[in-house]
Formats: structure tokens, sequence, C-alpha cells
């Protein structure tokens, strides 16, 4: 089993069955729910919008720093024949929006990029960027396995299961890692109420207020308002 096939069992086993994969959506719901999606700012208020914004365009990596994350990314999860790498899913940009939205994460992940780096000259006498794939490969295998790495490693064993995690997740929320799982979920859902011959095998109809205002096609991607008396607006 390669490392993308192990990743992608240990995302599948943390969720279970909630990963539910929806195959009866017809062509409209398929449109509604891009529509619903293709707009970054669905769900999000002023304020969260503002912080988005601001730590997109801040910088937290050096260039040496970012090119560091880039190749154990795609050491991580490479490219293969099925689908683009870690790179290529735009990961290396997801853990530094991470680095910015937590930045307990910050100190020990330049840490352990120092560290790496450290041992990487001890080794090879070069930065780990500057080493050969073959070298970079031997020096992860050193911390790769949380209960193998000798006790002088560990440091750099926290580092990298920290960067895998982020890695995993980072590849697996992207649109080429969803695309790789075959996951359909969290896409909108299109309700029409119960459907006419079930109202009427029970002697039951929907009043004409309910039918105009909560079962209108045009407003399936709006959001519910009330008054301050639980009233619909």
């Amino acid at each position: 089993m390669d490392r993308r096939e192990y990743l992608k069992l240990m995302l599948a086993g943390s969720v279970g069955t909630g990963l539910l994969i929806a195959t009866s959506c017809t062509d409209e719901d398929q449109a509604l729910s891009e529509k619903i999606i293709s707009d970054n700012s669905y769900g999000r208020i002023p304020e969260e919008l503002q912080r988005d914004n601001e730590l997109r365009e801040a910088v937290f990596f050096t260039a040496h720093e970012r090119k560091t994350i880039e190749i154990l990314c795609d050491l991580i999860i490479p490219a293969d024949e099925v689908s683009g790498g870690a790179t290529d899913a735009g990961v290396p940009d997801f853990i530094e929006f991470m680095m910015k939205d937590i930045p307990s994460m910050q100190v020990p992940t330049r840490g352990g990029l120092m560290w790496l780096d450290n041992q990487s000259r001890k080794l090879y006498n070069k930065d780990f960027v500057d080493c050969s794939t073959s070298d970079q490969q031997q020096l992860i295998e050193e911390i790769a396995y949380p209960q193998e790495g000798d006790e002088e490693m560990q440091y750099g064993v926290r580092f990298f299961n920290r960067i895998r995690d982020l890695t995993a997740t980072g590849f697996f929320t992207s649109e080429i890692g969803i695309e790789y799982l075959g996951y359909q979920g969290n896409r909108a859902t299109m309700w029409d109420g119960v459907p006419p011959h079930v109202l009427k095998n029970h002697g039951m109809s929907y009043d004409q207020k309910t039918l105009d205002e909560s079962l209108k096609p045009e407003n399936r991607t709006k959001i519910a308002e009330w008054d301050d008396e639980g009233n619909l607006l």
C-alpha cells in the first residue's frame, strides 16, 4: 500500500459512515450546489471575511522555509498517475494559512524546519532543500515512524507528524483530493416538501402560506431570517 492510499484510509476511518456519497442529484441540483459553493463568502459575516483576507495577504514563511514545506508536502503525497500531488492541490498555501490562523503552530513549525536543516547539514553538509531526493527521503525515514524514532530524533518526529497531518488535511479537503476520494458530500440538498401523493394518502396538504414562503425553488439558496417573535420573514 502506498502512502497516498494509507493517508486516504486514515481520513476515511476518522469520519466513518459520515462520508455518504450522494448519487441521486439531478443536473439542476448540481448547478444550484455549485452556485452556492463557488462564492467563498457564503455563510461568512463581514468580520470573518475581513480576517480571512488579512490572513491571506500576510506572509509567514520565508522563501527558504516555503521551499522546504513544498518538498516535504510532495514527499508525503507525491503526484501519481491518478492525480496531482500535494503542491498541485495547493497544500503549501493551506499550511501557510494555518500558521497565521493558529499562531501557536508558528514556533514549533519554524523550529522544526530549522531542526531539519541542521540535521541535513550534519548528514550531508547542505540544507534539506539542496539535498538529492534520495537523501531527503532517507532523512524523512528517520522521523516518519513515531514508534521507531531514536530519542535524539523525537523533536523531528513531532515536527514531521504535524506536517504530515497538515498535508493530509490540506490535500483531502482540496478539489484534487476530494475528487480522488470520490466524495460528493456537503452539497446543497433540494427539498420540495412532502410528495403530493404522500400528503394525499394521509388526507393532508400544505396551506398556501407554506407554499408561498417555504417551498419556492428560487428561494432555495437564501438564508432564512426570522423576526423577534420567531416568524419567518
